[in-house]
């Protein structure tokens, strides 16, 4: 049985963490301490080995504690995958039109990638939940506050970029939600297995956030 996304859990912490090539022990151990934290979103990037087992084991450990979504997903086969395996949402560099209409049509939320503000403005008014910033580092937080001038009501979630110097400049300048990898994820405490650790940095991040 599909798991629905839960909007509650979005909005009581709406970052997304994003795990990449992983195995399933180590994504499993990640998101045990993610979850501790407290945070609520997370997702596996389709371009991680195995992804599709490791959504579904995720899925049903966390299922009404986290939302479980699959990133990187460039095309058809991304999708159909994803959503075979349960995912609660989709995470997309891109903005394509058809995929953002054929996933809602389902019923699942969608956050597609966009950079310019034509590619934006499509991707919310195609339906996206939240238009996903991408790369914002090579943007900034002004650039989120100049395209929301003349499109308020547009929710934006700057992805790649984003740290600890800069998040309070993206939150007053508009931005709704935040895609955040090697922030959260700390490779060097990862690669030690230090997974006490790994929870302490993330309550760190989380309490700047």
């Amino acid at each position: 049985m599909k798991v629905r996304f839960s909007e509650d859990l979005f909005k009581k912490l709406p970052v997304v963490g994003i795990l990449r090539g992983y195995s399933l022990d180590t994504t499993l151990r990640c998101v045990a301490a993610y979850a501790k934290a407290g945070f609520t979103n997370i997702e596996v990037t389709m371009n991680t080995p195995d992804v599709t087992d490791i959504i579904d084991v995720v899925l049903q450990k966390y299922k009404g504690q986290l939302n479980i979504g699959a990133g990187t997903v460039r095309n058809d086969e991304d999708l159909s995958k994803a959503l075979d395996a349960g995912a609660q949402f989709i995470v997309s560099p891109i903005t394509d039109i058809a995929m953002i209409r054929r996933v809602i049509a389902l019923g699942v939320p969608i956050f597609p990638g966009a950079y310019t503000p034509t590619e934006i403005y499509k991707a919310w008014v195609a339906g996206a939940r939240m238009v996903k910033l991408f790369p914002a580092g090579q943007l900034g937080p002004k650039y989120v506050k100049d395209v929301l001038a003349p499109f308020d009501g547009i929710e934006i979630m700057p992805t790649g970029g984003v740290g600890l110097d800069n998040i309070d400049a993206y939150k007053e300048c508009g931005a709704k939600a935040f895609g955040m990898g090697s922030l959260l994820f700390n490779k060097e405490l990862i690669e030690k297995e230090d997974w006490d650790g790994l929870e302490a940095h993330m309550l760190k991040v989380k309490a700047s956030l």
